[in-house]
C-alpha cells in the first residue's frame, strides 16, 4: 500500500482487519543487542504493519541444543494487515539479511525471530504452527511477553500469558539485561 509521498504505509493499528501479532526475538552470537535492535527496527518498517510495543531485553540461559552462550531475548507486539504466512516470510527475510544460517538444530544463532501469535489464528501447517507450539513452556519467551501483554490470552489454552508464566519452569534462568551504557543503548524503549 502506498501513501501520497511514495513511502510505504505502516499504519495498521486500528485499521479494519489489523491483527495483533507477537514476535519473539533472540540472539546469542556477536553483538546480541545490536542484532535485536536491528530486527526491531526492521519490524517497525514492515509494510502494512505497525510496531505497537517492545519489551525490555532479557538475558537467558540456552534451552536445549549443543553447549552455547547466553541469549538476549525480547518480544515485539505488532498490529499487522499481513497474513500469518506473509508475516512469517518477512521474519525469515530479516533473519537471512542478518546472516542467520540454519546448520545445527537449536544451535547458536545471530538472530531468531519466532511468530508467537497472529490474532486468534490457529494453524497446524508444515511451515507454520500458530500459536507457537512451545510458547506456553518457555520462560524466556513468556517473561518479555508478560511485560507488554500480561492479560492477553493464549489463543488455545485460553489463559493469560501472566498465568502461563506463573506455572512455567526455568524462570530463574531469565534475567533483566541492562544495556552496556544506559545513555547509548540501541534497544528501542517505545514503539
Amino acid at each position: 500500500m502506498e501513501i501520497s509521498d511514495g513511502a510505504r504505509d505502516r499504519s495498521a493499528a486500528g485499521a479494519p482487519g489489523a491483527q495483533q501479532a507477537f514476535v519473539a526475538l533472540g540472539s546469542n552470537l556477536g553483538d546480541r543487542e545490536a542484532h535485536l535492535a536491528h530486527a526491531a527496527r526492521e519490524l517497525a518498517g514492515l509494510d502494512r504493519t505497525e510496531r505497537v510495543a517492545v519489551s525490555s531485553l532479557f538475558e537467558t540461559d540456552p534451552v536445549g541444543g549443543p553447549p552455547q552462550g547466553r541469549y538476549l531475548n525480547a518480544v515485539v507486539e505488532l498490529a499487522t494487515l499481513l497474513s500469518p504466512h506473509a508475516l512469517l516470510r518477512e521474519l525469515l527475510a530479516i533473519e537471512t539479511r542478518a546472516g542467520r544460517i540454519r546448520s545445527v538444530p537449536d544451535g547458536p544463532r545471530i538472530l531468531d525471530l519466532d511468530l508467537l501469535t497472529h490474532g486468534s489464528q490457529q494453524l497446524g501447517e508444515a511451515d507454520l504452527i500458530l500459536p507457537h507450539p512451545r510458547l506456553h513452556e518457555r520462560a524466556f519467551v513468556l517473561t518479555p511477553l508478560v511485560e507488554i501483554a500480561a492479560e492477553v490470552r493464549h489463543p488455545v489454552r485460553d489463559r493469560s500469558f501472566a498465568a502461563l508464566l506463573h506455572e512455567v519452569r526455568g524462570r530463574e534462568g531469565v534475567r533483566p539485561f541492562p544495556p552496556r551504557n544506559q545513555g547509548a543503548s540501541r534497544w528501542p524503549s517505545s514503539p
